[in-house]
C-alpha cells in the first residue's frame, strides 16, 4: 500500500496511532516489495532504526523535535551521510573515504527528527535531465509498470521513491531541472528553492553558481512542511494565497515550442481551470527568454564550465574511462569555451536577470515543466544522439529558470493517453520562495484537476 503524505504520517505519529520504529520497518518492507535494485545506492537501516527509536522517545514524552518528527525520508546520493561514501551516482568515487560528518542540511533534518532511510540513485555527477545511470542501474519510473521509462534526472531516485509510495519525502538537488523534471515525469511535486535558501556544505557540487536543493513530495503542503522543519522553524510561515490576488503570466516564446500534444492539452486545460477558479492570467511577451537561450548557445553552458573545474583532475587522468561517456561529453562542452566566453556569459546572465526581474515584478510565470512526458529508455540507451536530443529538450524549460536564478515548483496537472503524468511549473524571481509556495498551496487542487 502506498505511503501516506508526510503530513498524515506526522499527525498519526503525534497522536500515537503510528510508531516511528514500525514505520521504518514498513519502509524497508516496501523497498523489498518494490523490487527495484537500482532505486537505492545504499540503505542506512542501522541509522534509521536508531533515529526512529529516538523519535519514539520524544513523541511518547510529548516533546516532538518538529512537525515532522519520526517521518522517514531519503536523500539523493550527493548529500554526505556520516560514515558512508558519497558516490554522486558514480563508480569512480566508490573507493573514497566515508564522510566524516553529515551534510549541513542532513544535520538540519536530524535535528527535526526526520529519519534517514538511505541514499537514492541519480544521474552520475548530477549531469542529465533523463536519469540514466550505467553504473548503478536506472531506477524505473513507477508510473508505467510495462515499459521502462525515464525517471527524470538527475534526482531520478528521489522522484521514483516518492512516486512508488516508499517514503513521503526525498531531498534532491536542482542545477538545470533535476528536482522539477523527476517530479513531472513521476507525477509528484518538486520544489526548487532559490540559490542560497539552504546551506550547500557537504553536498557534492555540479555548478556552484546554479546548484540548489529542495524536496520532492506527494503534495505542496508536504514541501512546505519539509521546508519549515529543515529551516528549524516551529510552524510554517506559508499560508495559501487568495487565488484572485495572484498575478499569473504565460510567456509567448521558447517554453511552448515543440510540446507533446498531451502536454499542450494538459496545460491549456489547466489554464482554463485556473481562470474558472478566479485566477488572473496574462499572456505576455518575454523576448528575454529567447535571448537567454541564445546566450547559452553563443558562449557555452555555465554548468559545463563549472563542472569542468570540479572534475578537471578526473577528466585528465584514468578516472575518465570509468565515467559515463554521456556525462563526460556534457562536461567537455566547456573545452571550447574561453575565459572571455565565461566573462561575457556571466555579464549577459546578470543583465537578463535584472531585466526579467523588472518585467515580472511580483508576477508568477507558469508553463509546462517539460515539453514531453517520460520517454521509453530503450531508444535513449541505443542511440547517444537520440539521448542528447531528448536530454536537451527535457531540460529546456527548467534550465532557463536556473540560469535566471528563479525558484520553481512543479505540480502534476494531467496525464497523456498512456497514463503518464504531465507537470505544470510555477516560477518566481529569486528570493520569492514564500510567494511561490503560497501560490502552490492555493492552486494545487485546481492544477491537478
Amino acid at each position: 500500500m502506498a505511503v501516506e503524505t508526510a503530513k498524515a504520517l506526522a499527525d498519526d505519529l503525534r497522536a500515537g496511532r503510528k510508531d516511528p520504529v514500525d514505520l521504518v520497518a514498513e519502509v524497508y518492507d516496501r523497498i523489498t516489495a518494490h523490487g527495484d535494485a537500482a532505486l537505492f545506492i545504499r540503505q542506512t537501516r542501522d541509522r534509521a532504526d536508531a533515529e526512529a527509536r529516538a523519535a519514539r522517545e520524544r513523541l511518547r514524552a510529548g516533546n516532538p523535535a518538529s512537525l515532522l518528527d519520526g517521518v522517514p525520508l531519503a536523500w539523493k546520493d550527493l548529500f554526505d551521510l556520516k560514515g558512508t561514501v558519497t558516490t554522486a551516482g558514480s563508480a569512480v568515487l566508490k573507493g573514497s573515504a566515508p564522510a566524516v560528518a553529515d551534510a549541513a542540511l542532513v544535520r538540519a533534518g536530524m535535528r527535526a527528527g526526520l529519519v534517514t532511510v538511505g541514499a537514492v540513485n541519480m544521474t552520475e555527477f548530477a549531469y542529465s535531465g533523463i536519469g540514466l545511470n550505467p553504473h548503478h542501474g536506472t531506477p524505473r519510473n513507477p508510473r508505467d509498470p510495462k515499459v521502462a521509462r525515464s525517471p527524470g534526472g538527475s534526482s531520478s531516485g528521489s522522484g521514483a521513491v516518492v512516486a512508488a509510495g516508499i517514503v513521503p519525502l526525498s531531498i534532491g538537488t536542482d542545477t538545470g531541472g533535476s528536482i522539477r523534471i523527476p517530479a513531472a515525469f513521476n507525477g509528484v511535486v518538486g520544489y526548487k528553492t532559490s540559490t542560497g535558501h539552504y546551506p550547500m556544505d557537504g553536498v557534492f557540487p555540479l555548478s556552484r553558481t546554479l546548484d540548489t536543493l529542495g524536496p520532492l513530495a506527494r503534495t505542496v503542503e508536504d514541501c512546505v512542511l519539509a521546508d519549515t522543519v529543515l529551516r528549524g522553524l516551529a510552524a510554517p510561515s506559508v499560508r495559501a494565497a487568495d487565488i484572485a490576488a495572484l498575478d499569473l503570466v504565460i510567456p509567448d516564446v521558447v517554453m511552448f515550442d515543440t510540446l507533446d500534444p498531451a502536454v499542450a492539452a494538459a496545460f491549456e486545460a489547466t489554464v482554463a481551470r485556473l481562470g474558472g477558479a478566479g485566477a488572473r492570467i496574462r499572456r505576455i511577451a518575454l523576448p528575454e527568454l529567447a535571448e537567454t537561450v541564445a546566450a547559452m548557445g553563443r558562449y557555452g553552458p555555465l554548468t559545463s564550465a563549472e563542472a569542468l573545474d570540479v572534475h578537471w583532475d578526473r577528466l585528465h587522468g584514468p578516472d575518465e574511462a570509468g565515467m559515463d561517456p554521456r556525462v563526460v561529453r556534457r562536461i567537455r562542452m566547456a573545452d571550447k569555451m574561453t575565459a572571455v566566453d565565461l566573462i561575457r556569459l556571466k555579464a549577459e546572465r546578470a543583465r537578463l536577470i535584472a531585466r526579467l526581474n523588472e518585467r515580472l515584478g511580483d508576477a508568477l510565470l507558469i508553463c509546462p515543466t517539460t515539453p514531453s512526458v517520460a520517454m521509453p529508455i530503450a531508444p535513449l540507451e541505443a542511440d547517444v544522439e537520440v539521448f542528447f536530443h531528448h536530454n536537451f529538450r527535457t531540460l529546456r524549460n527548467t534550465a532557463i529558470g536556473n540560469f535566471l536564478d528563479w525558484c520553481g515548483l512543479s505540480i502534476p496537472n494531467g496525464t497523456d493517453p498512456d497514463g503518464m503524468p504531465t507537470g505544470l511549473m510555477i516560477c518566481a524571481r529569486h528570493g520569492r520562495d514564500t510567494a511561490l509556495l503560497t501560490a502552490g498551496l492555493a492552486l494545487e487542487t485546481t492544477i491537478r484537476g
